[in-house]
């Protein structure tokens, strides 16, 4: 039954480089073509790879990751699934990446590392106040770049997906935010850019 599964894996790779234009180039100046190849060769893992390389920074169809998560799942590459379902939320409901400091471990309640994988689900002081004229958080997601975990007192570029995306419109880049994981400031992060949804953008 596994490999019946197995053998979806080159068609979904196959369909989603058809969502990819040919002058599309990776910084190794890796293409579609290029892709291609290594379908033909059955060499499953590189392909998936490459084409994530060629979705960073770009703007590609919800469809396209959606096939990449299957084809990772299929190959049990937990991680690498985890990214492509991470940027099917991203397609949803927009992209914002930030500059995070945690706090250190002598100075804050966490004293072990943040999951660079999407898992933790902080809440972030972003200048709202409740009816009572306290602080009111949002919840959003947080996903490491090019790091599996974050160490108390780390730094890295992270990438947010709120829980409500429209509490957030007002955020930009340069914002300073704080990170709570209770009353107690975790992290500061400084806004790096902020992309909305494409259906929130304005028509033209």
């Amino acid at each position: 039954m596994v490999d019946n599964e197995r053998m979806d894996v080159p068609e979904l790779l196959e369909s989603a480089s058809l969502l990819v234009s040919e002058e599309t180039a990776t910084e190794n100046d890796i293409t579609v073509r290029d892709i291609w190849d290594y379908l033909v060769h059955d060499e499953w893992e590189i392909a998936l790879g490459l084409l994530e390389e060629l979705g960073d920074g770009r703007s590609l169809p919800l469809a396209f990751w959606e096939k990449l998560a299957d084809a990772a799942e299929q190959l049990r590459l937990e991680r690498s699934a985890a990214w492509c379902h991470w940027r099917c939320s991203e397609t949803r409901n927009g992209v914002i990446r930030a500059d995070l400091t945690l706090r250190p471990a002598a100075d804050a309640r966490r004293t072990t590392p943040v999951s660079g994988a999407g898992v933790l689900r902080p809440m972030w002081d972003i200048g709202h106040l409740s009816p009572t004229g306290g602080r009111a958080v949002s919840v959003a997601r947080l996903w490491v770049e090019d790091m599996p975990y974050l160490e108390p007192g780390g730094r890295a570029t992270v990438r947010l997906v709120p829980l409500t995306p429209s509490h957030w419109t007002h955020v930009q880049p340069g914002q300073q935010i704080n990170m709570h994981e209770d009353r107690t400031v975790a992290g500061t992060a400084v806004i790096l850019e902020v992309h909305r949804p494409a259906a929130a953008r304005p028509a033209g």
